[in-house]
């Protein structure tokens, strides 16, 4: 089955430019124009990842992804013209799962989007899956379970989550993380680790302290387990 890709983009020629590489990867594609429709697609169509631009006509990318992650947590790029820390650390602190900035060569956006659907789409069936107190972690079918219900979060925190889990009392630096899980030089921006290990704490903590993400200050971050 066809993979599903949601392109958002007002720029018709950028537009038109991704969904073509996309199409020549076999993957099924609708490209729309303003924030509103992208809203309107993704509850009718229900694709397996979405492009997002941040500068939209009618309702902005942020908003967009914010809204999309009330609902689900499906895969999301941002791609913007914008190339700040600011702009970067917010799209990330609203659930996005990675940040291209244009302009950018369209095989490293394919690159990318063949890494995120084969995390979230493999047909491995080896169960890969922590188990903590009140806190299951399942990579195979990337799921959380947190103090008994399941808890909706994006790809990429799930897969920080589950590597830092699975490799308890292990400090990693920021730079490891990222290319451990980015796959990528992200050109240094270490904040991007630190974005996602904030949502993870602000979502899961063990009241009774049997776990922790646990910040080593001056190197980086660890799944205390005690």
């Amino acid at each position: 089955m066809k993979a599903r890709i949601l392109v958002v983009d007002d720029d018709f020629n950028i537009a038109d430019l991704i969904r073509l590489y996309l199409e020549k990867e076999m993957y099924e594609v609708k490209t729309v124009y303003s924030g509103r429709t992208a809203l309107d697609v993704f509850r009718s169509w229900t694709p397996d990842l979405v492009i997002l631009d941040i500068m939209l006509p009618e309702i902005d990318g942020y908003e967009v992804c914010r809204q999309i992650r009330k609902i689900s947590g499906i895969p999301i790029i941002m791609l913007t013209a914008r190339g700040e820390t600011f702009d970067k650390v917010l799209g990330l602190e609203l659930g996005a799962d990675d940040y291209l900035v244009k302009p950018f060569e369209p095989k490293e956006l394919t690159a990318r989007v063949k890494a995120v659907l084969r995390r979230t789409m493999g047909s491995d069936t080896t169960v890969e899956e922590v188990v903590y107190p009140q806190l299951v972690i399942n990579k195979s079918d990337y799921s959380i379970t947190f103090q008994g219900r399941k808890a909706d979060i994006p790809p990429k925190e799930l897969e920080l989550f589950y590597f830092l889990a699975s490799h308890p009392n292990q400090v990693f630096t920021r730079e490891q993380l990222l290319e451990k899980l980015w796959g990528y030089d992200f050109m240094g921006d270490t904040r991007t680790v630190d974005v996602h290990v904030k949502r993870l704490r602000e979502k899961f903590s063990d009241e009774a302290g049997r776990w922790e993400i646990k910040t080593v200050w001056g190197v980086g971050y660890k799944f205390e387990v005690r």
